[in-house]
């Protein structure tokens, strides 16, 4: 490996920025991020499955719309959604998270709010549209960024406290609240509260306190040295490879760990979103499965701890091989529940969710360098949307026609298993 493609971290900027908030801080501004960071994903919440699940029947009574349809208006709201994907990255790496995330925010709650006026299945689908590519896309691509660019070496550990966060307060409450909100405000009054909820936390917050790359602030990732006395001259603690999203993306790897994740985001999508309908396909009500988010929620938490340490220590591809296996678990599990396995269900698909999520927000960066990172997991985020997106639709299709998941689950189960054979003996990208 040459000098000119290995590149330090770039500490030795001649321009470092000013910022009030960043100086007066007490610690290493880097732990407010991860506060900051935390609540993007926490806030991502009204676009993402575990939430719109539970609108999911009233959505159908309410506009008079089959499960079908729905799914297929979920797959083609999320599936265009994941085009905006790149161009949300590349104007990440050019403006800056402060100046996307007020953004992003600002939109995504006129799109909870638009989606309290949805009257038929037209207007559904773009509330699908909007909710899915500034929620469960653009947020969460900012959020993670600012977390990977300002830790480095305690990256896995910094994301896993930020997973096991998310998934309490995110995952583990959100479905509960909601079904709260809609018992009490109807389905309508509650999504625009949700809307209202993003523009009073998220805007503020991001504005506040979302910053760009430390080095761009006399600092080094992790809170390893000071450079305000000397930033032509510091030297660099951190040394990574950094790719452009050109060469990203012509590695087998990228491809590989990428449709890898992207099946996880199809498959446990599908399964979240038809979550209490299977549920009551085994005679277990709406509520309980509400609930069951947050014993999802508590193995997730457990999980991403674990394996938040795990990766800073070991190949990421095991994980992903482990979660594809969970995956596959999971999917044969789920038409066949009852009220003991409903539980051993759960631990499955939590801590299927949980390794995914590890991997997702640890790999792109520890594989490709954090120069180009919003291009790159602009591209990767293009695939996990896309992928989330085809999931419900064969699973509600086949619901209608067979009157049971459990012919698509069984088939589907194929797929996670035959991919994680394939990132087991996968291998980390190398330059020529």
């Amino acid at each position: 490996m040459t000098n000119a493609t290995t590149q330090e971290t770039e500490s030795t900027s001649l321009h470092v920025r000013r910022s009030r908030v960043v100086a007066a801080s007490p610690i290493y501004y880097g732990w407010i991020i991860l506060i900051a960071g935390t609540i993007g994903y926490i806030m991502s919440s009204p676009g993402q499955t575990y939430s719109v699940s539970i609108f999911l029947e009233y959505f159908i009574e309410d506009l008079s719309i089959n499960r079908s349809t729905v799914s297929t208006l979920y797959m083609l709201g999320t599936l265009t959604a994941s085009s905006a994907m790149p161009f949300v990255g590349r104007q990440l790496d050019q403006r800056g998270p402060r100046a996307m995330v007020v953004v992003i925010s600002a939109l995504f709650a006129l799109a909870c709010v638009y989606m309290g006026f949805v009257q038929n299945a037209l207007m559904l689908g773009i509330g699908f549209l909007f909710i899915r590519m500034l929620g469960q896309g653009s947020l969460c691509i900012v959020s993670g960024n600012i977390l990977n660019q300002w830790w480095v070496r305690r990256r896995g550990l910094i994301l896993s406290i930020a997973g096991v966060v998310v998934a309490v307060l995110g995952s583990g409450t959100f479905p509960s609240l909601i079904h709260m909100l809609i018992e009490r405000f109807g389905w309508r009054a509650s999504y625009q509260l949700l809307g209202m909820a993003i523009a009073l936390v998220m805007l503020p917050v991001g504005w506040l306190f979302f910053r760009r790359k430390p080095e761009d602030y006399g600092l080094l990732p992790d809170g390893a040295k000071s450079l305000s006395t000397a930033p032509a001259t510091g030297a660099a603690h951190i040394v990574e490879e950094n790719w452009s999203s050109r060469e990203a993306v012509r590695t087998m790897a990228f491809w590989i760990i990428g449709l890898g994740l992207g099946s996880l985001s199809m498959l446990g999508t599908g399964l979240q979103f038809h979550m209490v309908s299977i549920f009551e396909d085994s005679g277990l009500s709406a509520e309980y499965a509400a609930n069951a988010f947050m014993f999802v929620a508590i193995t997730i938490a457990i999980v991403r701890i674990i394996s938040g340490v795990l990766v800073d220590r070991i190949a990421a591809r095991f994980l992903l091989f482990a979660a594809l296996i969970g995956q596959t678990t999971s999917l044969l599990m789920a038409p066949r529940l009852g009220i003991s396995t409903a539980w051993v269900y759960g631990i499955v698909l939590g801590a299927t969710n949980s390794l995914q999520m590890t991997v997702s927000t640890v790999i792109w960066a520890k594989y490709f360098g954090r120069q180009h990172l919003g291009a790159i997991t602009g591209v990767a985020s293009m695939i996990g949307v896309a992928g989330s997106s085809l999931g419900p639709m064969p699973m509600g299709i086949a619901r209608d026609l067979f009157g049971s998941y459990t012919l698509a689950l069984t088939a589907l189960a194929v797929l996670p298993f035959s991919l994680g054979i394939v990132v087991l003996f996968s291998k980390e990208p190398r330059r020529r």
